[in-house]
This record gives C-alpha cells, structure tokens and sequence, in this order.
C-alpha cells in the first residue's frame, strides 16, 4: 500500500528575496538581479524539498508575486481598486481591476515549472491559479469589452496555462480554488459558488479524461499572516457542489477543521469513485511542528472514510501564499513537510499490515 502525499505549494521566501520583491517594485534592483536572488532562492527550496524525502515537489512559488497574481503581474490594462478580502485578523489583501481588454496573461505558470524541473529529477507539481479567482479582476461594466467577452479570454487563458504545465511535464496541476469557500460568505445563496463551478468546469472540460486525471483543486478558508478568510464557513454547504468540478484530484484542508470527521463524512457521501482525495494533515498556520505520528493518525482517520486506493495527504494550504508573507519560517516548514512525508508512510504501513 502506498498513500501518495503532496505539498499544496508556496513555501516561506528567504529573507534576501522578500526584500528583493521590494527593490525591484521600488526599482532599486533590475530585473535581472532579482532574477539571480530568486534563482538562488529556488535552488535552495529544491534541495531542502529533495531532503525532507517527499516524492513530489514543487517550486515553493519562489518567483511568484502571490498564487493569484503571478498571471497579470505587470499588465498595463490594470488598475489597483479591485475587489478586497478581508481576513479574520483584519487585515486585507485587494485585487488590481481590469481597466479595459482584451484579458491576456502576462506569464504562464510552466515558466517557473521549467526553470524547477532544471534542479531536479523528482516529480514537480504545478500550481494555477483558478479561472474564478481572476473573473473577479472585472469588476463593473467595461465599455467595449462585455463580462461575456471578457469571460471566454479568460477560459481560453486558463486553459492554456494548464495545457503548457501538462505539456512541459508537470507530474500534476493544481488548480487553487480558495476562493469558493469565500463565495458562501459573500453570497450565503450559493448562487455565486454554482457560477465558479460552472467557470471552472469549462477550462476543465478542455481536457480529456486522462488529463483530468493529474489535475486537481485545492480549497481551504485561506491562509495568510497567519489568518483565513472563511474559516467560519461551514464545509456542509461547500463540498458536495466542490464534487462536481470535472478533476480527478481534490486536495481539502483538513488538519485545522475543529470537527474533521463530520467533514470526512461528507467527503465519502460526495466522492466519486474515479477521484482522489488528497486530505490536509498538516496545518500551516500553527508554528508547532506536528508528529510523524499525528499524521499517522489523522491519515488514518481519513482511510475510514475514504478507500485507502483514493486517498492521499498534503497541507491544509500553502505557507506562504503571498511574496511578503513573513509569518511562518522555511525551517518550520520543512520541518512539517518531513513530518508529512514521514507520517503518511507509517499509516500506509499500518494499512498493509491489518
């Protein structure tokens, strides 16, 4: 028996590249001296990623101005009084405003694939930002350029973001979806979460099965400075709608839920039996680093609610979304990430034996 695990994404930058993304916004740097810094950043990340022993890595998002952002990072068609997000500490984070089209990327993720999987030989993640999260960049009606329009840019876009990440060899993408918890706070209805699902089924349905097999989606009530968005949002009304988004891979945040069973249950009245439930057994924003034996134990708790054959591990959530984000340490990190791993292969041992 082996239970797959995986990292969700970001991990913590160092202290010289957090204050490179502010020289280079201040132009105190060029572009190509960031480069360098970020570079060494990653290689860094890679190496400490290969000696935690997890099978799959990632990029850490070293390079990348936040999750969500990386794909308009420099555009000339934004303006900066977008949609806010609150968190539950107070502070915010608010999103640029399309200002006119067409919507364009100006970057694709499988660039910071590519410039990862020349560090490595290890099987490397890709994480994407959803299409969902970026229809929130059209904010009021733009004179030529109808939502409509703007909409079908932004399937084509995200699809493709996805396909060049297939295409370069991605062992898998990762679609983050954290907003759709968000949509039920914001609109209680459900009605606005049905139109992220429906958005989102349409880059998926761009694919065929065998594609949708290493594509998944990542939920969870946000995480920054160490504070969520919709953590007081209850699953119950997430996660069968989350079920009929076209992936074949679901990466839930789990660990920090104050009941995981009750959230468990719903998972194994939800899955399909062609999806994998990659379950959170690692909590970011605590600083105490778990045991290997907790993880055991919170895998298998989920192995009673879900097929061990459908089942895998990763963290709640990235630890580091955002570029300034100083709230956890790479140490900490790494050292939950080694817990994981480790964890996971004590409750895939326990499964075989029993």
């Amino acid at each position: 028996m082996i239970i797959p695990t995986e990292p969700i994404g970001s991990i913590p930058r160092p202290a010289e590249l957090i204050a490179a993304w502010e020289d280079r916004r201040t132009g105190k740097i060029s572009a190509e001296q960031f480069d360098q810094i970020a570079d060494t950043a990653l290689r860094d990340t890679i190496r400490r990623f290969e000696e935690t022993g997890s099978p799959v890595i990632t990029d850490g998002e070293q390079a990348k101005p936040s999750f969500a952002t990386y794909p308009i990072e420099g555009l000339s068609n934004l303006a900066s009084d977008g949609v806010v997000i609150p968190f539950e500490d107070g502070h915010t984070r608010q999103l640029p405003r399309l200002s006119h089209g067409p919507f364009r990327y100006g970057a694709c993720a499988s660039q910071y694939l590519a410039a990862a999987k020349r560090m490595t030989t290890l099987p490397v993640k890709q994480a994407v930002i959803s299409a969902s999260a970026l229809s929130l960049l059209y904010v009021s009606e733009i004179p030529g350029y109808s939502r409509e329009a703007f909409l079908s840019d932004l399937v084509d876009e995200a699809a493709a973001d996805i396909r060049q990440a297939l295409e370069q060899g991605a062992d898998s993408v990762q679609i983050d979806f954290t907003e759709a918890r968000l949509s039920l706070k914001l609109d209680p209805s459900g009605s606005l979460l049905e139109s992220f699902i429906a958005l989102n089924n349409g880059v998926l349905d761009r694919f065929q099965a065998q594609d949708r097999s290493r594509i998944g989606v990542h939920t969870c009530p946000g995480g920054d400075r160490d504070a969520t968005h919709s953590a007081d949002v209850e699953y119950a009304g997430l996660l069968p709608a989350l079920f009929r988004l076209h992936a074949g891979r679901f990466y839930i945040q789990l660990a920090s839920e104050r009941e995981p069973q009750s959230v468990l249950d719903i998972i194994r009245r939800n899955v399909g039996p062609e999806q994998r439930i990659f379950v959170g057994v690692i909590d970011p924003i605590n600083p105490v680093v778990e045991t290997a034996e907790q993880v055991r134990d919170r895998t298998l708790m989920a192995a009673q609610y879900v097929p061990p054959t459908q089942l895998g591990t990763t963290d709640d959530c990235g630890f580091s979304p955002f570029a300034d984000d100083t709230s956890t340490s790479r140490d900490i990190a790494f050292q939950k990430i080694r817990a994981r791993v480790l964890g996971t292969q004590m409750a895939a041992e326990d499964i075989s034996r029993h």
